[in-house]
């Protein structure tokens, strides 16, 4: 219990820091006259009071955070964090319940998008901002936006870093000091979240769709104020506003501030996952848009472009928007789009899945032990660009790997143990643990996950945080090993 104590004091500081999220709603709710400011108002008390109980109750026990500290940290605060933000939505929803209130707010901290509620045209203005603000904080994560802000957490912050940032390589920081790492990587994804919303605004969304979407998009979260998703805009400008900062959230932050501090494109030029990743996207919207030609899906050409350019970038991406119900083209374009959320993300970025970095050195590595079957005694080494790959981050990516594929596999198989269907299993399996949000069929882009039952909600949450915080930093928490002394 003592060794809880620790973490549970940084926890009370996340909750007070969290607590301030609040504000936004409650403004939204006083300007648009939504009458719902009371009930956020509500869900900011008992986030700050529980905040300080703890901080007051533990603060004997503060001290620098060891390695397993920052994991257990980081899985309890996404729950608790996401259990209190349900608040306000039960007493707003007053027929929703637990289960559904805290499936909204997890998918939205996770960055996942899959939701459970509809009328969103209709809903107030406040829960929309809400749930969109959620999905921003969740794209790089709150623990590292509570290291960016509070010096008071700079005490043992490279371990919060290393749990919470995506990729295999998370020693590597762009600035001396982990907090000062964390305020570059935050003042990027503030800088291209005020762009988007602009670049929305003047595509033509309303000021507030614009900040909500902008919201939603930089953090590759997939939540729209419409239940028709962006299909409710027709817009071409909106779409390619969209799909650029797709591109933004999904490529590493750190090439961003790189880039940006030496005001030079050639960061983006030595990024091997970027060009990979845009190689790759560009080349399968391009094959998605001729067989959607070829097979009469599309009269023109040109409609076909339109729809595969921006929902194979969504997708691959990990985003989830949609512009039109992609589950109804052929059946080999929904399913390769869904391969295609595994791994196009960049490390570092807002996105989630095996990502690009990981799937290029299992690619060479895959390569490597094919040349060594000719070649025993030959040295290579794995190499990404110019710089070699050491062993123990190969090693490293193929346990992930392994682990990711199992994942995927263990959760189909505890849906498919509620009565779940096997294409409907597999493809909420890969929407959740790649943070992707739609799956096919009922819960694909047209339908939603309310139709779920309460367990197979559970299990899906589950593999939203799996896949939020990249399966080791979950399942070390189940081992034995975590547990001793």
């Amino acid at each position: 219990m003592g060794g809880l104590l620790p973490v549970a004091n940084v926890l009370g500081r996340l909750m007070m820091l969290f607590s301030l999220a609040y504000a936004a709603p409650i403004a939204a709710s006083i300007v648009y006259l939504d009458g719902m400011a009371v009930d956020f108002a509500l869900g900011m008390f008992i986030t700050l009071a529980l905040g300080v109980l703890l901080f007051l109750g533990t603060r004997s026990h503060y001290r620098e955070l060891k390695v397993r500290d920052g994991f257990l940290l980081v899985t309890s605060s996404w729950l608790i964090m996401g259990a209190i933000a349900a608040v306000p939505l039960m007493l707003i929803y007053t027929d929703i319940g637990f289960t559904n209130a805290l499936f909204e707010t997890i998918s939205a901290m996770t960055t996942t998008g899959g939701t459970v509620l509809s009328g969103l045209d209709n809903a107030p203005q406040s829960v929309n901002l809400w749930r969109h603000l959620l999905q921003w904080l969740g794209g790089l994560g709150i623990i590292v936006l509570a290291v960016a802000i509070l010096p008071l957490l700079g005490v043992g912050g490279m371990q919060l870093y290393r749990a919470e940032m995506p990729g295999p390589m998370k020693e590597a920081r762009i600035t001396a000091r982990i907090a000062d790492t964390a305020k570059a990587l935050y003042l990027v994804y503030a800088g291209a979240t005020v762009a988007c919303a602009a670049a929305l605004w003047l595509a033509g969304m309303s000021a507030f769709d614009a900040i909500c979407h902008a919201f939603s998009t930089v953090s590759l979260g997939g939540f729209s104020t419409h239940d028709a998703n962006i299909a409710a805009f027709n817009s071409v400008a909106i779409e390619v506003v969209m799909v650029a900062f797709m591109f933004v959230g999904a490529i590493n932050f750190a090439t961003h501030f790189v880039a940006v501090r030496g005001r030079s494109a050639a960061a983006y030029q030595n990024d091997a996952e970027a060009s990979s990743m845009i190689v790759v996207i560009v080349s399968s919207l391009v094959a998605v848009a001729l067989f959607l030609h070829a097979s009469g899906t599309y009269a023109s050409f040109g409609t076909a472009l339109r729809h595969a350019f921006f929902n194979v970038s969504s997708v691959g991406l990990g985003s989830g928007f949609a512009s039109v119900d992609y589950t109804r083209w052929p059946v080999l374009l929904p399913h390769f789009m869904l391969v295609l959320s595994s791994f196009c993300a960049s490390s570092g970025s807002t996105g989630s899945g095996i990502k690009m970095v990981r799937a290029l050195i299992l690619l060479k590595q895959g390569f490597r032990e094919l040349h060594r079957l000719l070649h025993p005694h030959a040295a290579e080494q794995v190499k990404l660009g110019s710089a070699p790959v050491p062993n123990h981050v190969v090693l490293s990516v193929l346990a992930f790997f392994f682990l990711y594929l199992a994942s995927i596999l263990g959760i189909t198989l505890m849906l498919l143990a509620t009565g779940m269907d096997l294409d409907h299993a597999l493809s909420a399996s890969m929407a959740c643990i790649n943070n992707l949000g739609p799956g096919l069929g009922a819960i694909g882009p047209a339908g939603n996950y309310a139709s779920l039952t309460d367990g197979q909600k559970w299990i899906c949450m589950f593999a939203m945080m799996l896949g939020r915080l990249e399966i080791m930093s979950v399942l070390v928490l189940f081992s034995r090993s975590f547990w001793r002394k």
